[in-house]
């Protein structure tokens, strides 16, 4: 039996598989058409691919040996990482969404242990999608709220401009420019419903509070003002067209 030292080759899957499989009746064998395993019973047919580690060749492969069979798992050591992680999750979708079956293979110093994560079934994309309509919903709020494109696509680690941050902008501009003003006073001008919340939110630091119900934009609500000169342009230039 290998210990926790010992380095793992894909052959250390077979065996474990192997054994399962018999176990539940099935005769497996190896390497049948470069394929890893495969495990017949009566009129199924089940194939394996292994892997030490889940990349694009294993799922390329997986893919593939659905031309023979709907039943195609991948099968790869137990990751070190925390199965209950957002990165599990999200590989666990794409498994999924590959209609493929997943198997972990864990290696202990005297045993190993085959957990059948979950098997090949189809995906019902219309179900998935509506059971995260309230996210479609919130994405397409969010480009409904946004004044033109001001993020670069595949940006990593740099501060995103959102809509909230826009109309934040947009309420600050207007203080600048207007002076101390309602929260009314600035919804009849475009900034939306959630005006009042945004001032008292005051997530930035933008705004001062001078007097019930009427505010003004603070010291660093000027100076931060001038990091953002389009959105600024575009909300002059709407004001303009009105």
């Amino acid at each position: 039996m290998k210990k926790k030292t010992d380095k793992l080759y894909e052959v250390d899957l077979y065996k474990p598989i192997q054994k399962y499989f018999s176990n539940l009746g099935y005769e497996v064998y190896g390497e049948v058409n470069d394929c890893d395993i495969t495990a017949v019973k009566d009129e199924e047919l089940i194939l394996i691919e292994l892997k030490l580690r889940l990349n694009l060749d294993l799922l390329v492969q997986a893919a593939k040996r659905q031309k023979l069979t709907d039943q195609v798992y991948i099968a790869i050591p137990k990751p070190s990482y925390n199965l209950f992680s957002k990165k599990w999750r999200d590989i666990c979708h794409l498994i999924k969404r590959l209609e493929l079956g997943l198997i972990l293979v864990s290696f202990f110093e005297s045993s190993t242990k085959v957990d059948i994560i979950f098997p090949p079934t189809s995906f019902n994309r219309k179900k998935s999608m509506q059971q995260n309509k309230k996210k479609r919903q919130k994405h397409l709020l969010e480009v409904e709220g946004r004044h033109g494109d001001h993020n670069l696509g595949g940006s990593n680690k740099t501060k995103i401009m959102t809509a909230y941050k826009e109309n934040c902008i947009q309420i600050a501009y207007y203080l600048d420019l207007y002076g101390p003003l309602t929260p009314k006073a600035l919804r009849e001008m475009g900034t939306g419903e959630k005006t009042l919340s945004i001032l008292n939110k005051n997530y930035y630091g933008w705004f001062d509070r001078i007097k019930r119900g009427t505010y003004a934009i603070s010291l660093k609500g000027k100076m931060d003002l001038n990091e953002y000169p389009q959105i600024i342009e575009y909300f002059r230039l709407s004001d303009v067209d009105q």
